[in-house]
C-alpha cells in the first residue's frame, strides 16, 4: 500500500501554467511592485491567536501531505504561502488553488511558455519589478512576485477574480483557467476559520 502511494505522488500533475502577458506599467505601479518583491523580512504568519495559526497550517499540512511528502517542506511553503498572500491582500486558501493549479505544487515547474516555479512567474517579471539575482525557483521569490502580480491584476480588474485570474495566466477571455482555480480555491483549499 505504501507502494502505491508513493507511486501515485510520483505521477506527473497536470498544471495549467500559462504565459502571462507584458503590459506596460505605470511608474507608480512598477515602483509599488518592486518593493513588494524586493522585502527582505522574515516570513511570519499574522494571526490574531497562535491557536488560529496552529489549527490553520495544521488542516492545510493535512490536505498538501499527499502532493508534498516531506513536512518540513510542506511547513515551509504553508508559511510563506500566508505570509506573502495576506502581505499582498490575497486569501492564502486562494493562492494554494493558483499553486495547484499552476504548477501543481512542484517547485521547479517550467512551462512551455518559460513561466518559472510554484506560481509559474514569467522570467520577464525580474527585468520589470525586480533585481537581476532573484531567482524564480527560491520559495520566497516565487510567491512574493507571484502574489504581488496577482494583487496587481485584482486591482487592475476591479476585484474581478475571472478576469484577474485570465490575465494572471494569460488566458484572458477563456474559461478553462479561471474556472479550475476557482474550484481548487472554494473547493479543496476552502478553510472555515480564521485565515488571519
Amino acid at each position: 500500500m505504501r507502494l502505491l502511494g508513493a507511486a501515485l505522488v510520483a505521477l506527473p500533475v497536470l498544471a495549467w501554467a500559462g504565459a502571462q502577458q507584458y503590459e506596460p506599467l505605470a511608474d507608480s505601479v512598477r515602483a509599488r511592485l518592486s518593493r513588494h518583491v524586493a522585502d527582505k523580512a522574515v516570513p511570519a504568519m499574522a494571526f490574531r491567536s497562535i491557536t488560529d495559526a496552529q489549527r490553520w497550517l495544521a488542516e492545510m499540512d493535512a490536505r498538501l501531505e499527499r502532493r508534498i511528502p516531506e513536512r518540513k517542506q510542506r511547513q515551509e511553503l504553508l508559511r510563506t504561502v500566508h505570509y506573502e498572500a495576506t502581505r499582498a491582500r490575497l486569501d492564502p486558501q486562494l493562492v494554494l488553488g493558483v499553486i495547484e493549479v499552476e504548477s501543481g505544487f512542484r517547485k521547479y515547474a517550467v512551462s512551455r511558455a518559460g513561466a518559472r516555479g510554484y506560481m509559474q512567474v514569467m522570467p520577464f517579471w525580474v527585468k520589470l519589478i525586480g533585481q537581476p539575482n532573484h531567482n524564480l525557483f527560491h520559495l520566497r521569490t516565487n510567491l512574493a512576485y507571484g502574489c504581488a502580480i496577482l494583487r496587481f491584476y485584482l486591482d487592475l480588474e476591479k476585484g474581478d477574480y475571472y478576469r484577474a485570474l485570465g490575465r494572471y495566466n494569460g488566458s484572458l477571455g477563456q474559461a478553462e483557467y479561471p474556472n479550475l482555480v476557482l474550484a481548487a480555491w472554494r473547493g479543496r483549499w476552502k478553510y472555515d476559520g480564521p485565515t488571519a
